[in-house]
């Protein structure tokens, strides 16, 4: 069992039944999935750009890339519709929890001048997306070897039903939220 799932279990449900006096186990709110998503715009005039963002999220997520496609042509981009212009990865289960695990005590620390992740990017259901300018914080990726720094988008999606919910269930697994 990863650690942040036994964490979790032995944790942050006893902590959240007894803080926000839910009658039990299943009415605490916990993380549903982990959507990862790489938005590759040069994709149009570069094929090469998609293989080596497929390859950047492979290492991130330990999971293959599905290709995401755009809805409609928009002529100003050069862009018709169902061209590639993005990949996506969806993580559930143990993959999940060591994923955020690795992203909460190996990833965040790394940034420069860190002061602590934006407590204001819920999207009032108690999902919260978090991005990054580069992807080169993850330690899987070798910096030597990315022809481009990407910008990753993560969305961690909960079962909470408020923003404040989701809010103090990631504060419980250790998400550092910033004063702010």
């Amino acid at each position: 069992m990863p650690r942040l799932k036994e964490f979790y279990k032995k944790e942050v449900i006893p902590a959240l039944i007894k803080e926000r006096g839910y009658k039990n186990i299943m009415q605490a709110p916990r993380l549903d999935k982990v959507v990862l998503n790489i938005g590759v715009g040069e994709a149009i005039q570069n094929a090469k750009a998609m293989e080596a963002a497929e390859g950047d999220l492979t290492a991130i997520a330990g999971q293959h890339p599905v290709i995401t496609r755009s809805k409609k042509s928009i002529a100003a981009f050069r862009l018709r519709e169902g061209m590639p212009v993005g990949l996506m990865v969806t993580l559930r289960g143990e993959r999940m929890y060591n994923f955020l695990d690795k992203l909460i005590n190996a990833v965040l620390p790394r940034v420069r001048e860190f002061q602590g992740v934006s407590p204001n990017s819920f999207d009032s259901r108690g999902n919260y997306t978090l991005g990054f300018r580069e992807q080169i914080f993850f330690p899987e990726i070798d910096y030597d070897k990315i022809d481009k720094s990407r910008g990753l988008e993560i969305s961690i999606v909960t079962t909470a039903k408020t923003d404040e919910e989701g809010r103090y269930l990631l504060k419980l697994l250790g998400m550092p939220f910033s004063k702010d």
